[in-house]
């Protein structure tokens, strides 16, 4: 490899830190935000961004056992995501609104 190649191939660090950023603002969102649209939005970008490392260790280990869990994980989301979907639909319907405030109306 030439010398630019190697300035701008990314390293194992380049994506820890990339992860690490994202993970970070789908926690924040999930903690910050009141919207369950949001909620979910950050939770899958807390998962891809465990998908993206966990390819990157792979790649870098030279093995196939970290493609592997991402595509179990991808299956979690999806089963997440529809079943969460299925909620808010129903909280929706009750409520009339997607805010977290919105529940404490369904308390017994």
């Amino acid at each position: 490899m030439n010398n630019f190649t190697q300035l701008i191939a990314p390293n194992l660090n380049n994506y820890i830190i990339l992860c690490s950023i994202l993970f970070t603002i789908g926690v924040l969102g999930v903690l910050i935000r009141k919207n369950i649209i949001i909620i979910f939005m950050s939770i899958e970008l807390m998962l891809n961004s465990i998908n993206l490392l966990l390819t990157a260790f792979s790649v870098h280990h030279g093995e196939s056992s970290g493609q592997v869990f991402v595509f179990f994980i991808m299956a979690v989301a999806a089963a997440e995501i529809t079943v969460g979907l299925a909620i808010l639909v129903m909280i929706y319907r009750n409520t009339g609104s997607v805010n977290i405030e919105s529940l404490k109306n369904l308390k017994w």
